[in-house]
């Protein structure tokens, strides 16, 4: 949960006294072994009453590195610096809100208004927690961000004719996930009553239960390296026509590689493997866009329910998979094959089979020189497996 920070911490941080001692303690190395030292040293630095806040926020700054763009001088809390979008990610949203007047009606700690005050007409943050609101007016004066910032609540609306941005809470008091958009803080269906009529993005985790997404809302789900990162909902003029699903795939300076939509063909077969297996980047899969992307690069599916693709020539750009051999999924069978091939380091990617690839990797008693993939996956009633070699189209 972390440390819990109150406006005198905020105060202090953000003083000059504060500001020397979270300094000194990034020097530290702030590992487990190291705790007591550094605790001792944030006491001697920032004094008790705020020795606890300095030390939270040296490794609050030290965790946003590779998250947060120039988040080295800014202040957080752990909750704040989990659910806050990272900054390639939020320059991307924020380009759809270019021009706009725009309201982040759950502004937290301004990451988001960061990147929209760089292409917005003008921009409000408003929140209902008033050390975030403190934290969110210093990293907003770091950033030189001309943003209001002002005590709301999300569903009390302040503003008149904005854009709206809102990112509620995803996690319960155990720090559970929410997927259900009836359990998000505050609710998407108060969220879309309070602001009926307007331009509204709601920020949510990529696991969110699309089905229970309004018909009228683009739900578009971002990855950034291949890792996806979260899914936005868009109503209103903001949303694209004729799309209820969209996967943007982005590479790490932000840039678009791949977008697609179910606006495009699914006509896209199940057939057997072909030269090659292409696993789709997850906004595709999680978007439900599988079939999409396949009909657009001529793939097949190996199997209906399964997301594994093959093709003769797999889409430019990305990580392929080509096949040396395939048959049925056996322990005894594989270990025989690997070691013919001489494998001693194995990828093993599994889908719709009932196999933990770290055990199966033990079990396997590794030999060899060689690279490969394994690719362990359902096709019909069958588990099968392929050995192929990865390679970067």
């Amino acid at each position: 949960m972390g440390y819990s920070f109150d406006i005198e911490d905020v105060a202090f941080l953000r003083s000059a006294a504060g500001f020397e001692a979270v300094t000194e303690l990034a020097k530290r190395s702030l590992s487990s072994s190291s705790r007591m030292a550094d605790v001792a040293a944030a006491r001697k630095l920032a004094g008790e009453r705020h020795a606890a806040a300095a030390l939270e926020t040296a490794m609050l700054r030290r965790k946003a590195q590779s998250k947060l763009d120039d988040g080295q001088q800014w202040l957080f809390t752990d909750d704040a610096l989990q659910q806050a979008t990272a900054s390639v990610v939020a320059r991307h949203r924020a380009q759809r809100l270019a021009g706009r007047d725009v309201h982040d009606v759950t502004c937290s700690i301004g990451a988001d208004l960061v990147a929209v005050a760089a292409v917005a007409n003008r921009c409000v943050g408003s929140d209902l927690d008033r050390v975030r609101l403190l934290m969110a007016r210093h990293n907003l004066d770091q950033a030189g961000c001309p943003a209001a910032l002002v005590a709301a609540d999300a569903l009390r609306p302040v503003t008149l004719g904005t854009t709206v941005i809102a990112d509620p809470a995803r996690r319960d008091g155990a720090g559970r996930r929410r997927w259900n958009p009836a359990d998000l803080v505050p609710p998407l269906d108060e969220l879309l009553d309070v602001y009926a009529g307007r331009d509204l993005v709601v920020k949510c985790a990529p696991g969110l239960d699309f089905d229970a997404v309004p018909d009228e809302a683009e739900a578009e789900v971002v990855s950034l390296q291949g890792q996806v990162r979260e899914a936005a909902l868009w109503f209103g003029a903001l949303a694209q026509p004729g799309v209820r699903r969209k996967a943007s795939v982005l590479d790490a300076g932000g840039a678009i590689r791949t977008t697609i939509t179910d606006a495009e063909s699914d006509d896209c077969p199940a057939e057997e493997v072909r030269e090659w297996i292409v696993d789709p980047d997850g906004a595709v899969v999680r978007a439900g866009l599988v079939r999409h992307y396949a009909a657009r690069h001529g793939l097949a599916q190996l199997d209906p329910r399964i997301a594994y693709l093959t093709g003769d020539v797999p889409p430019p750009g990305v990580r392929a998979f080509r096949v040396v051999e395939h048959g049925r999924f056996n322990e005894k069978s594989l270990r025989t094959l690997l070691r013919q091939h001489q494998v001693g380091r194995l990828e093993i990617l599994v889908r719709g089979v009932d196999v933990d690839p770290d055990a199966l990797r033990r079990r396997l008693k590794l030999k060899g020189d060689q690279d490969a993939t394994v690719v362990i996956t359902r096709v019909g009633d069958q588990a099968r497996a392929f050995l192929c070699r990865a390679e970067r189209t």
